[in-house]
């Protein structure tokens, strides 16, 4: 039988290990389920790569999102970050540079 003094590193290690990966990592997925359960038509949601959008319908694992009146995309459910609470943006500042609130300085 081992020595336990020689045993304890490689248990240590093992235990480590499965506290700063193995456990965050389920905890996330159980918060994705839980995001994609609650997931409805409607809702204002962000995506993973920044992207607010409304929720137009859900089939299956992919979602259809509106990401302007009239502009429709499809992308897979696992790709929604999370429910953002207040209504996206839907009046983007002028593409010109100018802007009605901002003055240069004088």
């Amino acid at each position: 039988m081992p020595n336990l003094g020689s045993l304890l590193p490689f248990l240590v290690l093992i235990g480590a290990f499965y506290f700063i990966l193995i456990r965050p990592q389920r905890n996330r997925q159980k918060e994705m389920k839980t995001l994609m359960s609650r997931l409805e038509p409607g809702q204002q949601v962000m995506t993973t790569a920044g992207l607010f959008a409304s929720v137009v319908s859900i089939d299956g694992d992919q979602v259809i999102l509106e990401i302007a009146p009239g502009v429709h995309v499809r992308y897979m459910a696992a790709a929604v970050a999370k429910v953002v609470d207040q209504p996206a943006i839907t009046d983007p500042a002028p593409l010109d540079g100018s802007h009605d609130n901002l003055t240069d300085g004088q």
